[in-house]
C-alpha cells in the first residue's frame, strides 16, 4: 500500500499530458501489486497464494519499467527512492514465494 501511495503522490506532479498515459499505468500497476498480494492471501491455499504473488511480481516489474521510462523523461526527481522500494519489495516477494513453495 505504501508503494501505491508514493506512486500516487509522485505522479501527481507529472506533466498534464501524462495524466491518462504513463501516470495512470503506474498507478494501476502499483495498486495491482498490493491487491494481488491481498487477494492471494485470502484464497486459503499456498498454491493460490503463490500464483497471486507471481502476478504481483509481474505488476512490480511493469512498474519498474515505467519508473525507468519516467526517469529517462525526467518527470520527477524522487524516482530513485521508488526504484529502491521496488527492488526491496521484489526481493520480499521472491523470498515469500520460495518459502511457500518449500512448505
Amino acid at each position: 500500500m505504501e508503494l501505491a501511495e508514493q506512486v500516487y503522490l509522485i505522479t501527481r506532479h507529472f506533466p498534464d499530458e501524462e495524466r491518462f498515459g504513463l501516470s495512470q499505468q503506474m498507478r494501476r500497476a502499483s495498486v495491482s501489486v498490493a491487491s494481488n498480494i491481498a487477494e492471494g492471501s485470502g484464497r486459503g491455499t499456498d498454491k493460490d497464494f503463490v500464483r497471486f504473488l507471481y502476478i504481483a511480481r509481474g505488476s512490480l516489474q511493469e512498474l519498474e519499467t515505467q519508473l525507468f521510462l519516467s526517469s529517462r523523461l525526467a518527470f520527477h526527481d524522487e524516482l530513485e527512492k521508488l526504484n529502491q522500494d521496488v527492488d526491496r519489495i521484489y526481493a520480499m516477494l521472491n523470498n515469500l514465494i520460495q518459502a511457500l513453495k518449500s512448505a
